[in-house]
């Protein structure tokens, strides 16, 4: 039986990135070793490091004046990091939800926070609308996907002169970003590019160190400017997979058409539930929905089956689809490796199950 793979992250990866990834562990670039116990000063890794860099930007489109980095720590290390670079008053933060909670609670660590707005009166099943980001504060962040509540934010806000930074993680990649717009993004790879393991991060160089404090060494990301990713030993098989999936992409045609295919699916899951007699969409709002990660539930005159539906598709092959404990219900994550053929089996089952019920 084929396993179609919604597991929220780690996540699916394309089997280009598998398959390259799997031949590196037996013998990476010809050398007769494995990519697991290779130097990371290797010139054949430093060609690994300089490949992914550049096509990170290349897919991007990320002007001059902004560095690349591949960090450890994962986007959990980057609540910190950020305000510990960029905090030294006070700064703006968006409240979407649990990723967004932590990274605020973090940055009051280094500096007064505004939180601009907040959709935790409805378990955050709406993007805040109509808020202002104060003049005066260092930089505003905000979280564009929300994987536990299905929310996403698809166009970069306009903030006027205020640094802005998001967290990226789960859907970088899925859709052109105008990087000129951002001083930082950050993203955990386990979504849409590699295994658990390294984070992306694109920093415009002019940002960085007007921050009185001393920052200790591994958390200034002039650190990791200044020795390209090299201070310390990167995660050397996530960056490798990360490159295979860098590859793919561009293999793909790039982000414009992924976009276009990712598009292409949530709409078609979208438009079963909102047409299914058992099933409902957490997210009312449709223009605030994620397209990476569907939320539904069971109509409350079928609540009780939640659990048979989840058997049930569970045994026809549909993995992960268990909603988050703060939701409940059911989870579809739809990112750039899961292929529409998957989409039409998550759908088959629903209509499978409801004709049973």
């Amino acid at each position: 039986m084929k396993k179609h793979n919604f597991y929220a992250g780690p996540s699916i990866l394309s089997q280009y990135t598998i398959k390259n990834t799997a031949d590196a562990v037996i013998n990476f670039a010809d050398m007769g070793l494995s990519i697991l116990e290779i130097s990371h000063r290797s010139k054949q890794f430093q060609a690994v490091m300089d490949e992914a860099t550049a096509l990170v930007k290349e897919l991007l489109e990320i002007p001059e004046g902004y560095s690349v980095l591949f960090l450890g720590g994962g986007a959990s290390l980057q609540f910190c990091m950020v305000p510990f670079n960029l905090l030294q008053n006070k700064a703006a933060y968006l409240n979407t939800g649990v990723w967004a909670t932590k990274a605020e609670k973090e940055a009051k660590l280094f500096g007064e926070v505004i939180e601009v707005a907040s959709s935790k009166d409805k378990n955050f099943n709406y993007i805040p609308k109509n808020y202002t980001v104060p003049t005066d504060v260092d930089y505003f962040h905000y979280t564009t996907n929300n994987t536990i509540y299905g929310t996403e934010i698809r166009k970069d806000p306009e903030v006027g002169n205020v640094r802005l930074v998001a967290d990226m993680s789960s859907d970088i990649f899925s859709r052109p970003v105008d990087v000129s717009k951002y001083d930082l993004i950050y993203a955990g790879a386990q979504k849409n590019l590699a295994p658990a393991g390294v984070t992306i991060v694109i920093v415009r160089d002019d940002a960085l160190g007007h921050v009185t404090r001393e920052i200790p060494t591994m958390l200034d990301y002039r650190t990791h400017v200044k020795k390209g990713s090299m201070f310390n030993t990167p995660p050397v098989l996530p960056i490798f997979s990360a490159l295979q999936t860098l590859k793919y992409y561009k293999s793909l045609g790039g982000i414009r058409a992924i976009e276009k295919t990712d598009l292409a699916k949530a709409e078609k899951l979208y438009e079963a539930i909102d047409s299914s007699k058992m099933f409902v969409a957490t997210v009312p709002g449709h223009e605030d929905r994620s397209i990476m990660n569907v939320c539904f539930v069971m109509k409350p005159e079928y609540a009780e089956l939640e659990k048979d539906f989840i058997d049930f598709a569970t045994a026809q092959g549909m993995m992960g689809i268990k909603g988050h404990r703060d939701v409940g219900g059911f989870r579809a994550s739809l990112y750039n490796a899961l292929p529409m053929e998957s989409v039409d089996a998550l759908i088959a089952c629903m209509k499978e199950f409801q004709a049973k019920h």
